[in-house]
């Protein structure tokens, strides 16, 4: 060895070793639990069951029930403690004979589902003249009185956006266009259904009767049906359309069914996530909303699997989110614990992959979560820099009283093809998407649940509105 060569090695023998960086528990713990996530069954597991043991989950009905009990057999296997229901009163909607069809200019059947809350029609249906509006605007400049008499139809379709947001922007044609159409003299309503794809299956859904309307009798067209009856407007030929919707309602109980891990440290301090145990009736509610349970449910697991976290996490299975009952009943159950809820959020856009996550104001510049964005980034998610606004419909009361929100973005572009329809079945889950969900929600909640981060957001910030 040359003699400049043998000094250098000889130097460098001498010098100490540079010690590795400390390795940071947190977030090796994180990372341990996102990656069990990966090849983990449990959410899986989750969903075939109660699509196969349960299947639809109307709220209020027998078969609400039956997920009630399945609920808290689940969770109890799964080692959750303080597992129980919490009952609320509900209004049992129920469909019953539904059948639509155009009379003339010729015969042809519709398809069609009755909107949830709909008030039925006469025993031997409604027979009248149609008036096609092809966007919801033209339904609202219609003058008051211009359709006494008729049905209105509304055929404007919603937009497939990755964000969902296609689904808000369409929302009021279902939610508030049959009493539109009341005001102006209508007597029944049906509207081109909130959906994405291309199937004769309709997509149902909830209305809001206002209390300065009539009540009508509302249903929701399949794509394909509202498209004929926008050909047959291009005629110019009078449509008759004849629609029968027997609905029942009445008053019931639904339940919303909680577990936790309790925390080792701080029990009183909890963090809150699930999804909602009931579903609309055509399909068995697989990614509507079995999937937002399975993914909190099976999260919640593996963060506290290694060692009990220290502060508690609670999974929620909200009873009655479709009809909108689930969240007064529970923002009244558990508002006396706000001061102590950590952080809020609700899984209900299916099973496809997140791209974002959005956290309280201020939220995303503190150590534990830059700690949570450098876990999460190997998911191909990042941490949104705008805050969060809106975490779910069953949380929506705790957000607006202040609890800390967050909010995971999935790609919803597949979602509206199925959901609230018939298709909506196990076959629509994508294992290796639904476990990159449940990989993120483990890590957020493993490092929420093991520091004392406080996720409120500054003094002064904006209090968050519904969207």
């Amino acid at each position: 060895m040359r003699p400049l060569l043998l000094a250098a090695a000889l130097s460098a023998l001498a010098m100490p070793a540079i010690a590795a960086p400390p390795s940071d528990p947190l977030r090796t713990g994180a990372e341990a639990a996102r990656d069990r996530a990966l090849t983990d069954t449990t959410a899986y597991d989750f969903v075939e069951s109660l699509t196969t043991d349960v299947g639809q989950r109307l709220a209020g009905t027998e078969a609400s029930a039956r997920a009630r009990d399945w609920g808290i057999a689940r969770l109890t296997a799964l080692g959750f403690k303080n597992v129980h229901a919490e009952a609320f009163p509900v209004t049992a909607w129920q469909r019953g004979e539904e059948a639509a069809a155009v009379v003339s200019p010729h015969p042809q059947k519709l398809a069609i589902l009755g909107l949830g809350g709909s008030v039925p029609t006469p025993p031997e249906g409604i027979e009248a003249e149609a008036v096609v509006f092809r966007t919801y605007d033209d339904l609202l400049a219609a003058p008051v009185g211009s359709l006494a008499g008729k049905i209105a139809i509304v055929t404007q379709p919603m937009v497939r956006t990755a964000d969902g947001s296609g689904y808000g922007a369409a929302n009021p044609i279902r939610r508030s266009g049959p009493s539109e159409a009341a005001r102006r003299g209508a007597v029944a309503y049906l509207h081109r259904s909130l959906a994405t794809g291309e199937s004769r299956l309709p997509h149902t859904g909830a209305l809001n009767y206002q209390a300065d309307a009539p009540k009508i009798p509302a249903a929701a067209l399949s794509v394909i049906d509202s498209e004929l009856l926008e050909h047959m407007a291009d005629r110019g030929q009078p449509i008759r359309i004849r629609l029968k919707l027997q609905s029942t309602a009445t008053p019931s109980t639904a339940w919303t069914v909680t577990g936790e891990i309790p925390g080792s440290e701080h029990p009183e301090q909890v963090i809150i996530v699930g999804g909602h145990l009931d579903s609309w009736d055509p399909g068995t509610g697989a990614i509507d909303d079995g999937t937002g349970m399975a993914i909190t449910v099976a999260a919640a697991h593996l963060a506290g699997a290694a060692h009990p976290p220290k502060r508690t996490i609670r999974v929620a299975l909200f009873g009655a989110e479709e009809m909108d009952f689930s969240d007064d009943a529970f923002t009244a159950a558990h508002k006396p614990e706000l001061a102590n809820i950590v952080a809020v959020g609700e899984s209900d856009s299916g099973s496809d992959r997140i791209w974002a996550l959005a956290l309280p104001a201020g939220a995303a510049k503190l150590g534990p979560m830059k700690t949570l964005a450098t876990v999460l980034a190997p998911l191909s998610i990042y941490v949104s820099p705008e805050p969060s606004r809106f975490g779910g419909s069953d949380i929506g009361g705790l957000t607006m009283a202040g609890a800390p929100t967050i909010a995971f973005r999935q790609d919803a572009s597949r979602y509206f093809d199925w959901h609230h329809s018939a298709d909506d079945t196990l076959d629509k889950v994508d294992r290796v998407q639904l476990n990159q969900n449940v990989a993120a929600w483990a890590a957020f909640l493993y490092i929420a649940a093991n520091t004392d981060v406080d996720l409120h957001p500054p003094a002064g910030t904006p209090s968050p509105a519904r969207p």
